[in-house]
C-alpha cells in the first residue's frame, strides 16, 4: 500500500503574515515621511515667523531712533525760543506743526503743546495741604465744561497726605477698599492726568471732557494766558463768562500778551482786580507728540519737555502709545 502523500497547491507556502510585515513597513515608512514633512513645514513656518518678528522689531527700534530724533528738534526749537524771546504765544515757532515728513525711508510728523495752557492738577496740594485757591479755579473749570464740581474735592484727597475724607465730596482708602480689585490712595502728586479715572466720581464720559484742560506736572505752575483753552480762562475768575474768555482769547492776537498788565488791563477783568493771580505769559514744560512711520512699523511717542530760564531743556518723561 502506498503511503500517503500531500501535494502542495501553488502558494500555499507563503504564510500570510509575511505579507502583514511589508504592509506595516510600508505605513510605516509613509507615517514617518509625513511626519518628517510636518515638522520640516512647521520649522521652516516658525523660521519665517522668527525673521519676521525680529525684522519687525528691528524696524519698530528704528522708528523710536527717528521719534528721538524729532525729540532733539524739538528741544532744539524750545531752547532757541527761550533765547529769544520773553514770552511764550501760539504764535511762536515751537507752535507750528511739523507736517509729514519723509527722511531716510521713514515719514516722521510731530506737535508741541503748551502743558501750562491746561490747569496743572498737582498744583490742588502744595507742601501736602490742599490749596484753597487752586481748588476753587478747578470747581470753576469743572462748571465751565458742565461737569459735576465734587470731583474737586475727591482729587485733592487723592493727592493731599492725609486719610481723612473732604466733607462732602471727599474720598480716602476707605472708598476704594471697597472697589473690586480694591486699591489705596497715593497721598502723593499725579503722574499722569490720565489717574484721575481711578477716582471717585469720575467716568470715562467726564474724563474725556476734562482731559484737554488739565495736566499733572511735577511742579506747581502758573497758567500761561497766552495759551490757556477757553474754559481754562474763565476759569480764572468768578463769574468770567465764556463771551469774557473769547474776548480775552482774541486779545491775544498774534503776538500774545507781552506782559501780565498787558492781560489784566483788558475790559472783561475791569470788576476783577486783584481777583486773578498765578497766571504767566512764559511756560516751562510741553508736551511733543511725535508720530513716525518706518517699514511696516508705526510709533507714537510721547516726550513730556521741561525748560529752564538758562534755555536748557530735558525730557522729564517720555511714554508710547497714550499719553
Amino acid at each position: 500500500m502506498k503511503p500517503r502523500t500531500h501535494k502542495r497547491r501553488a502558494g500555499w507556502g507563503r504564510h500570510p503574515v509575511g505579507r502583514r510585515q511589508r504592509g506595516v513597513a510600508l505605513v510605516t515608512a509613509l507615517l514617518v515621511t509625513a511626519v518628517a514633512t510636518l515638522a520640516a513645514v512647521t520649522m521652516a513656518s516658525r523660521l519665517q515667523l522668527d525673521i519676521r518678528r525680529t525684522g519687525n522689531v528691528l524696524e519698530r527700534d528704528q522708528a523710536y531712533l527717528f521719534g528721538l530724533g524729532v525729540e532733539a528738534w524739538a528741544r532744539q526749537i524750545l531752547a532757541e525760543d527761550r533765547r529769544n524771546s520773553n514770552t511764550d504765544h501760539l504764535g511762536e515757532d515751537w507752535a507750528t506743526v511739523l507736517p509729514p515728513l519723509a527722511v531716510e525711508g521713514a515719514v516722521v510728523s510731530g506737535a508741541l503743546e503748551d502743558l501750562q495752557g491746561r490747569f496743572n492738577l498737582n498744583n490742588l496740594v502744595r507742601d501736602g495741604r490742599p490749596s484753597e485757591p487752586d481748588i476753587e479755579r478747578f470747581r470753576r473749570l469743572l462748571r465751565a465744561l458742565e461737569l459735576e464740581e465734587g470731583v474737586a474735592r475727591a482729587v485733592t484727597d487723592w493727592l493731599d497726605r492725609d486719610d481723612e475724607p473732604a466733607f462732602p465730596d471727599g474720598a480716602e482708602d476707605l472708598t476704594y477698599l471697597l472697589e473690586n480689585p480694591p486699591y489705596r490712595t497715593p497721598n502723593a502728586p499725579l503722574a499722569s492726568a490720565s489717574e484721575l479715572l481711578l477716582i471717585q466720581g469720575m467716568d470715562r464720559a467726564t474724563y474725556e471732557t476734562l482731559r484737554p484742560h488739565v495736566t499733572a506736572l511735577p511742579v506747581p505752575t502758573p497758567i500761561n494766558v497766552n495759551t490757556a483753552t477757553i474754559p481754562v480762562l474763565m476759569s480764572l475768575a468768578e463769574d468770567l463768562t465764556r463771551t469774557d474768555a473769547e474776548l480775552l482769547a482774541e486779545g491775544r492776537g498774534e503776538q500774545g500778551y507781552e506782559n501780565i498788565d498787558q492781560f489784566m488791563n483788558q475790559p472783561p477783568f475791569r470788576d476783577f482786580a486783584g481777583q486773578v493771580t498765578d497766571i504767566s505769559v512764559t511756560s516751562d514744560y510741553f508736551l511733543l507728540r511725535a508720530q513716525v512711520q518706518y517699514g511696516r512699523s508705526r510709533v507714537q511717542l510721547y516726550s513730556l519737555l521741561a525748560r529752564n530760564p538758562q534755555a536748557g531743556v530735558r525730557v522729564a518723561a517720555r511714554a508710547q502709545g497714550v499719553w
